[in-house]
C-alpha cells in the first residue's frame, strides 16, 4: 500500500459574474479507489497557491459526488466490488468550465507523486496523522486477502476480547481460581499451585494423549513442546513427534484459540505434573492424560455455568476491563459511513448490557448509548452453531431480559439465539457484503467464512507485543541469519570434497581431473578444517536459535513464527481464514471506513533463495 492514503489534490478556479468562484479539490483514496471532491466558496478575484478545502454540505449531498449503488457495481482488476465507491460528477466541474481530466495532465506517476506530497502536507497542517504512520506500527491492520471496505454493507462484532479487552491476569486469573476451587472439591490436590500465564501463549496445541503442550509450524510439525510445566529437549521432541503431524481435526489435539484458553491450559499442565508425581488420589479412579484434561475442562465449565465468575466481573468491571476510548468512535465512523453494525456475542443479555455500558457509554458523544451504535444486537448466539445451523430466535423485550419468540430481526432490535442466515435475510445483505470481527479463530473467523463466505477480521491483542519484540530482535536475527548462511556455504564446500573422497574410495574418478589427482592428505586435511568450522558455527547458532523470540516468550518464541523462518500453525490459520487481522478494533479509527486493504506479495522458496549472499561468494580481486 502506498504511504499516502490520499493520492491527488488540485485546485482550479474560474472567474464568474456571480458572487463567488469555486475552487475544486480532487483527492484519491489509497492506491486504488474512487475520487473525492470537496468544494468551498471563494471571493471573486482571489488566487490560491496551496490546498485549502472544506466540506460544503449541499455539494457533498448530491451535486458533487455519486455513490456506486449495489445494483450497478462493477468488479475492479483485483476482483473487488466497487459498490460504495465515491465518484466524481464531472458534469459539476463542467458547469464551472473546468476540465477535471486536463487539470491532472502529465505522466500519471509524476502527477500521483506530486499530488500525494501536497495532500500529505494538507493532512499535516490539519493535524491529521499520516496514514503510513498507522500501517507501519504495532497497531496496523494487516491484510491476508484484498478487501475493499467500501463494498462492505454490514460489520458484525463479537464482544469478549473483541469490543472489550480484559486484563488477562485479572480475568483469566479469577477463572483459574474458580477452576482450582472446583478441582479441589472434586478431590484433586491443588495446594501450592498459582496462576502462571507465562506458561502458555495463544496458538499452542494441547496433546491430550501425552499430557503435552506443543507449538507446531504451518505444516503441523512440532517445533517445541512442554510436558506438564517442563520443556522437552530436541531429542525428546524428535523421538515423540518425529513422525507425527498435528491435525486439528483429530480429537487428540486441542487448539488454544483465544485468551479464554489460558486458564484452562495452565491448570491442565500443572495437574499433569501432579499426575506424574503420583499425588492424585486413586479414589478418583484410573486417570490418564486425556481423562485429566476432561476433569479440568469440567471444573472450568462449572465455574462459568455457576455464574459466580461473571457476577464478580459485573460488580467490579473496572478491575477486569481495559478501557479503549477510541473504540466506540471507530464504530461511530463506520455507522455514519452507512454500515449496518451488528453485535453477535455468546454472552447473555444482562452481562452484555452491563459490560457494554461500562466500556462504551462514557466515550460516546451526545448522550448516545451503546445500543444506538448497533442495528441488530444478538446475545446468547451459541457460536459456532450460529453460523452453521438454525436455532429459534427470541426478542429481548425487558431490561430484566424477558423474551418472546420471533421469526425476523428488525433494525434496532435486541435478540437471543437465532442464526446468521436469519440476520442475512432480515437485512437483505448476504455473503461477502458482511465483515465479521472476532478474536476466536474457529468460533468467529473460520466458521463465518466457511459456511457463509462472510469477510473476516481477527483481533489478536498480542500482535502489539510481538511487533515490538520483532524490532528488538532485528540485530539478533540478522546475526543469526549470517551465521546460518556461513554454515550453509561451508557445508556446500565440504559436501563436494566429501563426494570426491567417496568416489576415490570406490576407485572412481572425482568431479574433475584435478580433484582426482589431489593428494589424500590435502583432501582430508581440508575436510577436517571445514568440519571443525561447522561444529564451531553450530555451537554458536544453537543457543541463538533457542533464544530467538525470547523478547515475546522465553519458552515459545514468537506468536507468528515457528523456527527462524517458518510460520506457526496459528499464523497459517490466520492467513487461511482471516482476510485482515489487527490488535484491536480501535485501529480502524486510523484507516477510515473507506479503506481498500490490499494483500502483499507472498514470497516463495525460489524467490528468497536469490537473496542469499555471503562474502564467500564474492569474486576475489
Amino acid at each position: 500500500m502506498y504511504a499516502a492514503e490520499v493520492l491527488g489534490c488540485f485546485f482550479a478556479s474560474r472567474e464568474t459574474s456571480s458572487a463567488m468562484a469555486t475552487p475544486i479539490c480532487i483527492t484519491k483514496a489509497a492506491s486504488i479507489g474512487p475520487s473525492f471532491i470537496f468544494s468551498t466558496p471563494m471571493k471573486p478575484g482571489r488566487t490560491f497557491s496551496c490546498c485549502r478545502c472544506s466540506l460544503d454540505s449541499k455539494s457533498v449531498g448530491g451535486d458533487v459526488f455519486s455513490v456506486t449503488p449495489s445494483h450497478k457495481y462493477d468488479v475492479d482488476y483485483l476482483g473487488q466490488s466497487t459498490k460504495g465507491d465515491l465518484n466524481v460528477k464531472f458534469e459539476h466541474l463542467e458547469a464551472f468550465g473546468i476540465d477535471g481530466h486536463a487539470a491532472l495532465e502529465g505522466p500519471i506517476e509524476e502527477v500521483a507523486r506530486t499530488e500525494a506530497n501536497e495532500a500529505e502536507g494538507l493532512l499535516r497542517n490539519l493535524g491529521i496523522p499520516s496514514p503510513s504512520s498507522s500501517r507501519n506500527s504495532p497497531r496496523g491492520i494487516f491484510c491476508s486477502r484484498t478487501l475493499n471496505l467500501r463494498s462492505i454493507s454490514a460489520i458484525g462484532y463479537d464482544m469478549d476480547y473483541t469490543l472489550m479487552h480484559y486484563n488477562v491476569m485479572a480475568w483469566e486469573g479469577r477463572a483459574y481460581d474458580y477452576c482450582l476451587e472446583n478441582l479441589k472439591n472434586m478431590g484433586f490436590p491443588v495446594d501450592g499451585l498459582a496462576f502462571d500465564p507465562e506458561l502458555v501463549i495463544r496458538g499452542l496445541v494441547i496433546d491430550k494423549e501425552n499430557g503435552n503442550l506443543v507449538k507446531a509450524d504451518r505444516f503441523g510439525y512440532v517445533k517445541r513442546a512442554m510436558h506438564g510445566t517442563r520443556m522437552l529437549s530436541n531429542r525428546a521432541l524428535s523421538e515423540m513427534y518425529g513422525r507425527e503431524l498435528v491435525d486439528l481435526k483429530q480429537s487428540r489435539w486441542e487448539f488454544l484459540n483465544t485468551f479464554f484458553s489460558v486458564s484452562e491450559a495452565v491448570a491442565y499442565l500443572q495437574m499433569v505434573d501432579r499426575l506424574d508425581d503420583g499425588v492424585i488420589s486413586p479414589d478418583l479412579g484410573p486417570l490418564d492424560y486425556k481423562g485429566l484434561y476432561k476433569a479440568v475442562g469440567k471444573a472450568l465449565f462449572r465455574a462459568h455455568v455457576e455464574g459466580r465468575l461473571k457476577s464478580e466481573i459485573m460488580s467490579k468491571p473496572e478491575q477486569f476491563v481495559e478501557p479503549d476510548p477510541e473504540l466506540p468512535l471507530a464504530l461511530l465512523d463506520q455507522k455514519e459511513a452507512g454500515k449496518k453494525l451488528l453485535l453477535i456475542t455468546n454472552s447473555d443479555y444482562l452481562y452484555t448490557d452491563k459490560m457494554m455500558r461500562h466500556s462504551f457509554n462514557r466515550f460516546l458523544p451526545n448522550d448516545m448509548g451503546w445500543r444506538d451504535l448497533f442495528d441488530i444486537v444478538i446475545v446468547s448466539a451459541r457460536k459456532p452453531e450460529f453460523f452453521q445451523m438454525s436455532h429459534p430466535m427470541y426478542e429481548v423485550v425487558t431490561g430484566e431480559g424477558l423474551m418472546r419468540p420471533c421469526f425476523k430481526a428488525k433494525t434496532g432490535g435486541l435478540y437471543s439465539g437465532g442464526s446468521a442466515q436469519m440476520v442475512e435475510n432480515s437485512l437483505n445483505i448476504h455473503g461477502d457484503e458482511i465483515l465479521y470481527v472476532g478474536d476466536h479463530i474457529y468460533t468467529d473467523v473460520s466458521q463465518s467464512k466457511v459456511h457463509l463466505r462472510w469477510r473476516t477480521a481477527l483481533i489478536c491483542r498480542e500482535l502489539e507485543e510481538e511487533y515490538d519484540a520483532l524490532i528488538q530482535s532485528q540485530s539478533h536475527r540478522t546475526r543469526l541469519v549470517e551465521l546460518i548462511n556461513q554454515k550453509e556455504t561451508v557445508g556446500d564446500l565440504f559436501n563436494q570434497l566429501r563426494l570426491a573422497l567417496q568416489r576415490r574410495n570406490y576407485s572412481r574418478p572425482a568431479q574433475t581431473l584435478a580433484a582426482t589427482n589431489l593428494d589424500d592428505e590435502d583432501l582430508t586435511e581440508c575436510m577436517q578444517k571445514l568440519l571443525i568450522v561447522m561444529q564451531r558455527l553450530d555451537d554458536k547458532i544453537a543457543p541463538m536459535l533457542e533464544a530467538d523470540g525470547e523478547f515475546f516468550s522465553k519458552r515459545w518464541g514468537f506468536l507468528s513464527r515457528a523456527g527462524l523462518w517458518d510460520k506457526s500453525h496459528l499464523m497459517r490459520q490466520i492467513e487461511k481464514y482471516a482476510d485482515i487481522y489487527t490488535s484491536r478494533v480501535s485501529n480502524f479509527l486510523n484507516y477510515t471506513p473507506f479503506m481498500y486493504f490490499r494483500s502483499q506479495e507472498q514470497n516463495l522458496a525460489h524467490d528468497s533463495y536469490s537473496n542469499y549472499c555471503s562474502h564467500f561468494d564474492e569474486p576475489s580481486s
